[in-house]
C-alpha cells in the first residue's frame, strides 16, 4: 500500500490534531495547539480518486464500487473515496469486500462522501438524519475509513436540482425561518454526531456544499460553533463561484480532505477553470499533508480524461509551489 503502518499513524494524528477555532476567533485562526506543525521537507500529497467520478449520476456509467476500485489501481491512484449512496449494500459481509479488493489493489480506502440535511424545521427530520450519519460514521469505522464527507443540507426550496446549479447553488430561504435558525439546527445536529465520531475515530469533513454550507464563511461559522477536532473540512475546489482564492484560503488549515473537480469535455452543470498551482500553494501554506481526491465531473470519456486529470494533480501537488 502507498502508506505502511507507521505512517499511516502519523498521518491520522496529525490530521485530528488539527483543531477547530476558538469560538470568536478571528476567521482563519486556530488555537496555537492544534495548528498543524511546519516540516522541513516537502512531501508531495497522494492522490486519490472518489468512485464519483466513475459514476456521475449517469444511467450509461453506474460502475459498480469493485470495477471503480479495480480501475483506480490500473490507472495507478493511491486511494479511493466511496460515494455512499453509489454502494449496491450495507451488510458487513459487502464492506468487508470492499475493503479486501482496496487492500489487494494497494489502495487506502481516503473517505466517504455521504448525504444528509439538516436544515428543517422538523425536529423528528434531524433526528433522522442525525441517526443516519451515525450509521455512515460506523459504516466508515467498520471500512477503515478516517473521514466522512458531512453536508449541511438546505432549504429545498428550489425543487430542480439542474436550476439550483443554474443559480449557483443560491436559493430562497423556508418562509418564516431565519439563516440563524438554520445554522442553529446544523450545529446542534452535527453536535449530537460527535460522540460515535469521537468513539469510531472518524472525522467528519463539512463539505462546501449546497445550502447553508455553499461558503468558506458558512462552513467556518459551523466549525468555530461546535469547537471539535472531529469535525473539520471537506474542501471542494469546484463549489466556489466568488472569491475563490479567499476562500480557499479560510479553510486550508481545517481541510482533512481535499475534492479535486476536474471538468475535460466541458462540465456536466458548469465550467470552472481552476488553477491548481495556486490551490497547491495555498495548502502547502497551510502545511496540508493530506490526500487529493479527484471528482472527474465532464462530459469527456472518463477512460481518457481521468489519466490526464491525475497526470495532472500530480504535477501540481508533487512540486513545492513558490
Amino acid at each position: 500500500m502507498s502508506l505502511n503502518r507507521r505512517d499511516l499513524i502519523k498521518t491520522s494524528a496529525a490530521a485530528m490534531a488539527v483543531g477547530a477555532m476558538n469560538r470568536g476567533a478571528a476567521p482563519g485562526s486556530v488555537p496555537q495547539d492544534n495548528i498543524r506543525k511546519s516540516v522541513p521537507s516537502f512531501v508531495p500529497n497522494r492522490i486519490g480518486i472518489s468512485t464519483y467520478s466513475f459514476w456521475r449520476f449517469r444511467d450509461d456509467s453506474k460502475l459498480t464500487i469493485p470495477k471503480c476500485i479495480d480501475l483506480a489501481a490500473e490507472m495507478g491512484f493511491d486511494g479511493v473515496e466511496l460515494l455512499r449512496i453509489q454502494m449496491e449494500e450495507d451488510s458487513d459481509s459487502y464492506l468487508q469486500k470492499i475493503k479486501r479488493r482496496a487492500f489487494v489493489n494497494g489502495l487506502d480506502l481516503i473517505g466517504m462522501s455521504t448525504h444528509q440535511g439538516f436544515v428543517s424545521p422538523d425536529a423528528a427530520v434531524r433526528k433522522q438524519n442525525v441517526d443516519k450519519t451515525i450509521g455512515f460514521i460506523e459504516m466508515a469505522y467498520k471500512l477503515g475509513i478516517p473521514t466522512i464527507r458531512v453536508n449541511t443540507g438546505r432549504w429545498g426550496t428550489t425543487k430542480s436540482f439542474d436550476q439550483l446549479m443554474a443559480d449557483k447553488g443560491i436559493e430562497q430561504r423556508l418562509e418564516g425561518y431565519t439563516d440563524d435558525q438554520g445554522f442553529q439546527w446544523v450545529i446542534d445536529s452535527l453536535s449530537e454526531c460527535l460522540p460515535a465520531a469521537e468513539k469510531c475515530g472518524v472525522i467528519l469533513g463539512l463539505e462546501n456544499h449546497w445550502g447553508l454550507g455553499r461558503t468558506a464563511e458558512g462552513v467556518m461559522r459551523i466549525i468555530n460553533a461546535i469547537d471539535s477536532p472531529w469535525l473539520q473540512a471537506t474542501l471542494d475546489t469546484g463549489n466556489f463561484f466568488e472569491r475563490r482564492e479567499k476562500q480557499f484560503k479560510m479553510m486550508a488549515a481545517h481541510t482533512v480532505l481535499v475534492q479535486a473537480k476536474t471538468y475535460y469535455g466541458g462540465g456536466t452543470w458548469y465550467t470552472i477553470d481552476i488553477d491548481y498551482d495556486e490551490i497547491a500553494k495555498i495548502l502547502q501554506s497551510a502545511n496540508y499533508r493530506g490526500y487529493i481526491s479527484l471528482e472527474f465531473e465532464g462530459e469527456e470519456d472518463y477512460q481518457t480524461a481521468i489519466p490526464q486529470s491525475l497526470e495532472m494533480l500530480r504535477a501540481a501537488f508533487g512540486k513545492r509551489q513558490s
